[in-house]
């Protein structure tokens, strides 16, 4: 069974690196030590901090073999070393005119483990993304978003 690769930036990467090297080193370590001392309060049954302390530590086990997955299937493509950017795809940043309010946008696609749409940053398997995907400067997207359909021109890609 072969796993499926996701695409991702070489920033991206990074920072799931280096969100599971705090989790390994610094979190869980200190979760360790907050069990330790509330075991040494006593009666497990009725501890409070035990509890909290246990349920902290499933959370960052968990978080930690969350991040170990997505780096295993992580594809890094590092989008300065594309071919011409003569059309959207991975890791360009497409600057848009939405059709309805003439407002400008700039987006750059990148994979779905890295998306933060309030920092410019769509996935590329998102409703835009996916409708972005091949277009050229001056074509027109059709977006099917919850809140209608939304129409952009793309005006610049980079």
């Amino acid at each position: 069974m072969s796993v499926e690769r996701v695409p991702i930036t070489p920033e991206g990467y990074k920072k799931l690196q280096e969100e599971l090297g705090r989790l390994i080193s610094v979190e869980r370590p200190q979760i360790i030590k907050m069990i330790e001392f509330a075991r040494s309060l006593g009666d497990l049954s009725e501890n409070a901090e035990y509890d909290t302390a246990k349920d902290r530590q499933g959370y960052i086990e968990a978080k930690i073999q969350e991040l170990k997955s997505k780096i295993a299937r992580a594809e890094v493509i590092d989008p300065s070393k594309l071919p011409e950017k003569d059309r959207v795809m991975f890791g360009v940043r497409v600057t848009l005119e939405v059709i309805e309010t003439g407002e400008t946008v700039t987006y750059q696609l990148v994979g779905p483990d890295e998306s933060e749409p309030e920092k410019g940053l769509i996935s590329v398997v998102s409703p835009i993304g996916r409708a972005l995907l091949g277009k050229r400067v001056d074509d027109e997207a059709r977006v099917h978003t919850p809140g209608g359909i939304r129409e952009f021109v793309i005006l610049e890609i980079e």
